[in-house]
């Protein structure tokens, strides 16, 4: 058995029951549930739509996003995530980069290695050095002026914890903000880069070793190893390509608002939706939100 999930933007939350009722019918669903008024819905299916991606291409043209996902094991034991433009809305090194004046060049890097066009760990490098001599207080202002969080972080994960789950924060970014960002939204550890410093200032240097696609890969596996769970008990979201690994071992991993060559290498693309919708993945009602 599967799920059939239409979801638009909180936002500006306008899911046309027609819509639903006639992919309902189309697809021979069951009754169609309103997980969200105006917003999102649901179906049960017996088996997998063959038109499915000429549908979600359809709805995508209507700011509908599309999911089918099985019935079975939707409420998930823990949530692994990445940082940058996933749980928050910006590129932290982005950010930095344009403090030191070298804001757009790294801005093109970035998007270049998230893209998968660049090795990560190289460039990675190669934008940290253009950091060398920032005084170390520029990340208390950067974390206090320029980052904000994704929306539907906060109910994320409140309700997920409220349910037993374990949550954590997984970036290629850098420790300095992933701690601010965890202690922040709750989550229950967090794993990143480390920004070296002497005297007060960056050295233009990253610890060793980097933290890039296989650690995001091998952290999931220990610790639902830890936890005594199973991957296909974990829900994985990201955007960029290093995240691809553990979006592919997770149970359910996430396209969130992801890359062009990332979103397509994976069935669960969320392009309109926040983060709230990785609830509505998991079945919950948004009366069931907490946060």
């Amino acid at each position: 058995m599967y799920i059939a999930l239409l979801l638009t933007s909180p936002l500006a939350p306008a899911l046309d029951p027609a819509l639903v009722e006639n992919l309902r019918n189309a697809w021979g669903g069951g009754e169609a549930i309103w997980l969200a008024p105006d917003e999102t819905a649901e179906f049960s299916l017996a088996r997998m739509p063959a038109n499915r991606w000429q549908v979600w291409e359809e709805c995508q043209a209507m700011g509908v996003d599309l999911v089918v996902l099985p019935r079975e094991g939707r409420r998930k034991k823990m949530l692994l995530a990445d940082m940058d433009s996933t749980m928050i809305e910006q590129e932290c090194i982005d950010e930095l980069a344009d403090v030191a004046g070298f804001g757009t060049q790294v801005r093109a890097v970035t998007a270049q290695a998230m893209n998968g066009e660049l090795d990560f760990d190289a460039a990675l490098k190669a934008r940290v050095a253009l950091l060398r001599g920032l005084p170390e207080t520029v990340i208390d202002e950067v974390l206090r002026t320029r980052i904000t969080h994704m929306p539907g972080g906060p109910a994320l994960l409140a309700t997920m914890k409220a349910g037993g789950g374990h949550a954590a924060l997984v970036s290629g970014g850098f420790t300095a903000f992933t701690g601010a960002v965890a202690e922040a939204l709750g989550f229950d550890e967090h794993r990143a880069n480390l920004l070296l410093a002497e005297n007060g200032r960056l050295t233009g240097d990253v610890g060793m070793p980097i933290l890039g696609k296989q650690a995001k890969v091998d952290a999931l596996r220990e610790i639902t190893a830890r936890l005594g769970i199973d991957t296909q008990d974990v829900l994985a979201v990201g955007d960029g390509a290093n995240d691809l690994g553990m979006l592919h071992l997770a149970g359910l991993g996430v396209a969130l608002h992801a890359k062009p060559v990332v979103a397509a290498e994976c069935d669960i693309r969320i392009n309109f939706g926040d983060l709230t919708a990785l609830l509505y993945l998991q079945g919950y009602a948004k009366d069931e939100f907490l946060g």
